[in-house]
């Protein structure tokens, strides 16, 4: 595996050549989400779609949106990684108030299809990006400099993005064949009934598939095992609830769709990664 990066507190960004994701099974971010694809052929797993992507498709994942890169046949890629928080680019221009440059993370479609020369302005961007890492250690470089040159180029890099999906540039390589229709059905079903009691033998029946094949192309088409996804849902309405609300560890629980408080504690630590009280009191400030 090859891999070269920049990392500060409110960016990162990696360009590396692998065979296998490293990707976790529960996997979102508290933060933004640029994926560009270098070369080889994936389908990554956004929300409730499956993408089918080449050389040149920019994806982007909006804060907390669940997603995952599947790789079945394990051929090697290539791709540039690239999260970041919002605060990476407060306060540095005030024009920047008037453009909704995140716009493009909530829309209908999550991948854009880049020409000839957009591909090579932004992997040259994406480069340059990369490079700062080098530069930032050299002893004439300050660290303010280097934080400085990474926003302007995110700045560049959004605003490229805005003017296309503004252009309607955004809508390409969903992958609409009859299982993946049915998969986004199913997934539908679950964000709309995460808080009630969701087994693969109910969702079997209800989308008359057989047992094994809806457990097989569930796993296919997302990356998650049933549970997996559904666990998914349920704990990141519990952060927003814990974030947001004053109820009470078991009330939450109850409403995200556990019987037993035990159960959701442990659930949402082993994908959160902290206690539900623990994550509160680090998301207290942001109680109103």
């Amino acid at each position: 595996m090859e891999i070269n990066f920049y990392e500060s507190e409110l960016f990162y960004i990696s360009r590396e050549k692998k065979t296998q994701s490293s990707i976790p099974s529960h996997h979102y971010h508290d933060a933004y989400e640029i994926l560009y694809i270098i070369s080889g052929e994936l389908y990554y797993f956004i929300g409730d779609r499956t993408y089918q992507v080449v050389g040149g498709v920019l994806l982007l994942i909006d804060m907390n949106e669940v997603h995952r890169l599947i790789n079945s046949n394990g051929a090697e890629y290539e791709r540039v990684t690239l999260l970041f928080k919002k605060e990476a680019l407060q306060s540095l221009l005030p024009e920047a108030e008037n453009l909704d440059l995140f716009g493009c993370f909530r829309s209908d479609s999550n991948a854009i299809k880049l020409r000839g020369h957009e591909q090579n302005f932004v992997e040259e961007l994406f480069d340059k990006l990369i490079r700062e890492n080098t530069n930032a250690s050299n002893p004439a470089n300050s660290s303010a400099s280097a934080e400085l040159y990474v926003r302007l180029r995110l700045m560049e890099l959004l605003i490229f993005i805005q003017r296309k999906c503004v252009n309607g540039q955004n809508d390409y390589f969903i992958e609409s064949n009859r299982t993946y229709r049915q998969i986004s059905q199913i997934i539908n079903h679950i964000h709309e009934n995460y808080n009630q009691r969701l087994t693969l033998e109910d969702i079997s029946k209800k989308f008359y598939l057989s047992l094994s094949h809806l457990s097989r192309i569930f796993k296919e088409s997302t990356g998650f095992t049933f549970i997996e996804y559904v666990n998914n849902v349920r704990m990141k309405e519990a952060c927003t609830l814990l974030k947001n609300s004053k109820l009470t560890v078991s009330e939450i629980s109850g409403l995200v769709g556990f019987e037993s408080q035990t159960h959701f504690g442990r659930i949402f630590k082993s994908i959160v990664g902290i206690p539900p009280l623990k994550y509160r009191k680090m998301n207290q400030s942001k109680l109103s």
